[in-house]
């Protein structure tokens, strides 16, 4: 059978389709949220039912917390492992919901047909655009294509504490010799992209203490230290006035973006002024010498993501806190290792500390930076793929975010990831009313179906 009747499959089946996913983002399954357990289970008994429908050998596997749902093929030809997760977020704050979340249904959003729901953009419908691929070419074919393994992990958004141990456990069976990613997302409208580098993510928590209640401004002001205002210091000190961050050796292990991809890179002609504008800002805060798509994909980052201290409620209070703390986020690329800047982060904050303060960190994970070798010929494989169904061009292009499986899949099971999704922006993930474009679903399938012609 020839490629154009398993696309003409997913075209005529796309309502059936949208009806199964719809099915799927019924399914409330917060993994998060203790309350939400036996949901979350039946989110992946939903899949391996999926799966098995479509003649895969499909299981659960338990773990310490959610279930992983594994399944394969048993076709011939490159061995693949397809990852996906099937957990969402919460839903608050509920109030700002034009609907229930999980009541999905498919609207209207500015003359664009929509798919509204928790978990329609990430990654329940990311996921269902490689099932149905794959259940269009069964339909025409008979089999399913080639040498597939999935992977769907129930944990990804409450940080995935089973899945290191599940993939060291099941190393010889999960080891293929490419992984492909969903839970990225386009360039730009009607412009896909393959990730290909992915920045890493350290968190540290710091809590300066001083007095060992809070005090009266009046009576202690001037005399007594400020938890604050040592807090204020050592945040205002992360960075420079060019905007590069002040932590010795912070820089070490970071690459010059190869000549190469600079060009690729400044041919997207990204608007970065036209991207701020869409969240009410207008001018690039980071590093002044870079561009902006070096500041969003290939430099690292040092962001404080909360503070807390004193008395922040209606009215006024004049006290000094007797503690202050901060969350602080890195992100990484390259060669950085997550553990040495934490430790001279650390050894920055400590020494800014007086006598009279005490410092506590609290650890919130590391993972470093993933990078994909696009030498594999898969890589052009796929962006001729991709170039066959989108009005415009596939990019190789980086990520700001992280997405740690990549990094496990290489450093566990020796594999590369190809990441490609099919997102916007504006989707809004992990917000209120969030949605998922039907042609974005819709061509997304399709997307897979031509990638696996070419390289399953």
């Amino acid at each position: 059978m020839t490629l154009d009747a398993v696309l003409d499959r997913i075209d005529a089946d796309l309502d059936a389709s949208l009806d199964r996913l719809l099915q799927f983002l019924r399914i409330p399954s917060i993994s998060t949220d203790p309350d939400y357990l036996s949901e979350t289970r039946r989110a992946a008994e939903w899949l391996r039912d999926e799966l098995a429908g479509l003649g895969c050998e499909a299981r659960i596997h338990d773990t310490p917390g959610h279930p992983m749902v594994t399944a394969t093929t048993g076709g011939e030809g490159r061995p693949i492992l397809f990852y996906g997760h099937y957990d969402v977020q919460p839903v608050d704050p509920l109030e700002l919901w034009t609907r229930d979340p999980f009541d999905p249904a498919i609207a209207d959003a500015n003359g664009t047909r929509v798919i509204r729901g928790r978990g329609a953009a990430d990654d329940k419908g990311q996921l269902m655009t490689f099932v149905e691929a794959c259940r269009a070419w069964r339909a025409v074919n008979g089999t399913l294509p080639g040498n597939i393994t999935f992977l769907f992990e129930g944990e990804e958004e409450s940080g995935s504490p089973s899945l290191v141990p599940f993939l060291e456990a099941n190393r010889d069976r999960l080891s293929k010799e490419l992984a492909l990613i969903c839970d990225t997302g386009l360039f730009a409208r009607g412009r896909p992209g393959i990730v290909t580098q992915l920045r890493g993510l350290l968190g540290e928590e710091v809590v300066i203490k001083a007095a060992n209640k809070d005090l009266h401004s009046g009576s202690f002001g001037g005399l007594a230290i400020n938890p604050i205002r040592v807090l204020s210091r050592i945040i205002a000190s992360l960075h420079d006035e060019t905007g590069r961050v002040t932590i010795p050796g912070f820089y070490d292990g970071v690459p010059d973006l190869p000549a190469t991809l600079r060009q690729q890179w400044d041919s997207l002609g990204f608007d970065a002024s036209a991207f701020l504008s869409g969240v009410g800002l207008a001018t690039p805060a980071g590093e002044r010498d870079r561009t902006a798509l070096e500041q969003l994909w290939s430099r690292p980052t040092a962001e404080i993501n909360g503070i807390r201290g004193g008395y922040a409620g209606k009215g006024f209070k004049t006290v000094l806190p007797a503690e202050a703390a901060a969350k602080i986020s890195f992100r990484l690329v390259g060669d950085q290792d997550p553990h040495a800047i934490r430790e001279s982060f650390r050894a920055v904050v400590r020494e800014m500390v007086p006598d009279d303060c005490k410092v506590e960190f609290h650890d919130h994970g590391a993972a470093p930076a993933s990078r994909m070798d696009i030498s594999n010929p898969a890589f052009e494989a796929a962006r001729a793929a991709l170039d066959q169904e989108w009005p415009e061009k596939s990019a190789y292009i980086g990520a700001g975010g992280s997405i740690p499986i990549a990094g496990y899949f290489k450093s566990i099971l020796n594999m590369d990831s190809m990441l490609i999704g099919f997102g916007r922006d504006d989707d809004q993930i992990h917000s209120p009313n969030e949605k998922y474009d039907v042609e974005s679903f819709h061509r997304g399938t399709r997307s897979w179906a031509r990638i696996l012609s070419e390289i399953a």
